[in-house]
């Protein structure tokens, strides 16, 4: 259920804005979003499983969290993430 080695480097590469960048906002904002992609579909199965479910509810204050500390910092990389990942409607 979570992120392969392959998926997770590829996402990685996607997003960072240097070499090396593993650890920026929207990395994180992507990595966070498949997780919580890979969570949305278990749950489409396992409609019980409340404890993986509390999870989800964290990684998705994690990422909202992580989107306002963006916008404030940076909003044209802000529109930028939610735009390549559409997030927003």
């Amino acid at each position: 259920m979570g992120l392969t080695r392959e998926s997770k480097s590829a996402l990685i590469v996607q997003h960072r804005l240097h070499t090396g960048d593993t650890g920026s906002p929207e990395v994180q904002i992507a990595l966070l979003s498949e997780r919580i992609s890979s969570l949305t579909e278990h749950f489409k199965t396992h409609r019980k499983d409340h404890a993986s479910r509390r999870g989800l509810i964290m990684l998705v204050s994690k990422r909202r969290r992580l989107l306002d500390y963006l916008k404030n910092n940076d909003s044209e990389r802000y529109k930028e993430i939610v735009d390549r990942l559409g997030l927003r409607k």
